[in-house]
């Protein structure tokens, strides 16, 4: 089978992207309500009267009022704006200079704090400027006294984006084929690469250059020092910038942990393994949950069997617009839409019920809560600057593991990567990249319970290294947690106080799992 040119390049979107889910569809978005004009951090729910043309000098920069928007929404988020252009080869001055996409979410205090926050985006791939409503809920008592930067990592959003179009775009909907072949692989890759020809300079987007780039423009902002808040990939993205910037760092925060050490895609497979048999137990610790589905676990390798023998055609109505649907449905289709699932416990919650349906021949409640969860991944996560980072810095390290070949995600990470980045062109990774972050700065850490990309066992190897860190798991969360519960109260303190192990994180005792649904109407028979 044959995966045409939409499916072929997108297929290690929906299976490397460690955070998309976390941030766009699983956290509420809170407003902070307008303190006079665009000097207050909100997302606006409705028009607004215009703003008179007014300037924010920030160190040596200009910044004017912006708004920034989401992918797929009306809605916006006020802010301050100033261009910020670096070199592509920082080797060579006289090399393209690219624009990098700088807001400011303005405090509403007359006299902010001296630092500032800075949200740190997952990914790899995703713009900050895009997941800041997502976050923005739980750093939004913060922002009473601190600024908030958002960067755009190069490669990302407003940022000279490697964005690579797929043949058939406007085509979805209809039928595809599926061919995972290192040949159509690397013929993909190939074509993104001719696409970005004249723009951009792959090698040159990797997550050191763009530390490099945050720290111009913290000195174009002054010098302050910065709280960074890392989210999934975005946790290492802090971790490189506080190992070679130490003394511009007041203090981290790391949501979804990702240690330096870890080969991004080496152990997607198993985690999410660990992840689905936690999250099953749930269902057969509870009698109603058990006697409905029996084990979960084992109807979902007999479907991915049923469907790696007879691959084929399925159509459902969209969920969004009750339009009929087809799609091929393979192992590979399932692998990925039960992945998708894993990521939150709202819907990890869904996933016997929706398993049980598809394996009695009713697909739709397993691909139409997947095209929810998922919707356009090319509007939110950035394909080509994902392997420009995994490329430059994992990609030789992969190694196809043989235990891994049974499980639902398989080898296919691995394939995947190893396929491409045999195209893509790679950058520098510095000697240490792959070493611990070793400081004494305040660290807070957090991991959910049944996250199936940054277990909790990767917070608590990154936080043996940091004696002034805590490492908090919320019982019964998935990836991306800092919304949940009292979390933001916790993120709050900390930054404020400097203190992770004085912390009173008893609130966070009252969180539980989602109970498992028996049909469509919950949990309860």
């Amino acid at each position: 089978m044959a995966i045409k040119g939409r499916t072929a390049f997108r297929i290690g979107i929906v299976v490397i992207a460690l955070s998309v889910l976390g941030w766009k569809h699983f956290h509420p978005q809170t407003n902070a309500a307008p303190d006079g004009a665009p000097t207050a951090s909100a997302l606006a729910q409705a028009p607004s009267a215009p703003v008179k043309p007014q300037t924010w000098t920030l160190g040596s920069l200009t910044l004017t009022p912006c708004e920034l928007g989401q992918p797929n929404s009306g809605l916006s988020t006020a802010a301050w704006c100033a261009p910020f252009e670096v070199p592509e080869n920082r080797d060579d001055p006289n090399s393209r200079k690219i624009h990098l996409k700088l807001a400011v979410i303005r405090s509403s205090a007359q006299v902010a704090s001296k630092d500032m926050l800075v949200m740190l985006a997952g990914g790899p791939g995703q713009a900050a400027t895009e997941s800041w409503p997502g976050v923005s809920g739980a750093l939004s008592p913060l922002v009473q006294h601190r600024h908030v930067v958002l960067l755009d990592q190069r490669g990302t959003g407003g940022s000279n984006p490697l964005t690579c179009k797929d043949e058939g775009e406007g085509t979805e909907g209809g039928s595809e084929d599926i061919d995972l072949s290192a040949e159509s692989q690397k013929r993909e890759t190939e074509r993104c690469l001719k696409q970005l020809e004249g723009k951009a300079d792959p090698r040159y987007y990797t997550t050191t250059i763009a530390a490099q780039d945050l720290e111009d423009v913290r000195k174009a902002l002054g010098s302050p020092t910065f709280d960074l808040v890392g989210v999934s990939y975005g946790t290492r993205m802090a971790q490189q910038y506080a190992m070679r910037y130490p003394a511009a760092v007041r203090s981290l925060v790391l949501d979804g942990v990702v240690p330096n050490e870890l080969v991004l895609g080496q152990d997607f497979a198993p985690d999410l393994e660990d992840a689905l048999k936690a999250q099953f137990a749930q269902c057969a610790a509870v009698e109603a949950c058990r006697k409905r589905y029996g084990d979960p676990y084992q109807t979902l390798y007999q479907l991915r069997d049923a469907l790696r023998a007879n691959p084929h055609k399925v159509s459902f109505r969209d969920p969004q617009n009750y339009q009929s649907v087809q799609r091929t449905l393979s192992e590979y289709s399932l692998a990925s839409v039960v992945r998708m699932f894993a990521y939150s416990p709202l819907t990890a919650a869904l996933l016997p019920l929706s398993i049980d349906a598809a394996a009695h021949g009713d697909v739709g409640p397993l691909l139409g809560q997947a095209k929810l969860l998922s919707g356009d991944l090319s509007d939110t996560m950035n394909g080509g600057m994902q392997l420009a980072v995994i490329c430059s810095e994992d990609a030789d390290l992969l190694v196809p593991r043989e235990e891994d070949a049974h499980t639902i995600l398989g080898t296919r990470m691995v394939d995947t990567l190893r396929n491409s980045c045999a195209v893509w062109p790679k950058g520098t990774r510095p000697a240490d990249f792959h070493q611990p972050l070793k400081t004494d700065t305040p660290v807070l850490l957090f991991s959910g319970q049944f996250d199936p990309v940054t277990p909790p066992r990767y917070g608590e190897q990154v936080a043996k290294n940091l004696p002034n860190s805590r490492h908090l798991v919320l019982t019964g969360q998935g990836h991306n947690v800092i919304n949940a519960g009292c979390a933001p109260q916790l993120v709050k303190h900390f930054i404020e106080d400097l203190n992770p192990k004085a912390l009173d994180a008893a609130c966070l005792e009252r969180l539980q799992p989602t109970p498992t649904f028996i049909d469509f109407n919950g949990a309860t028979p």
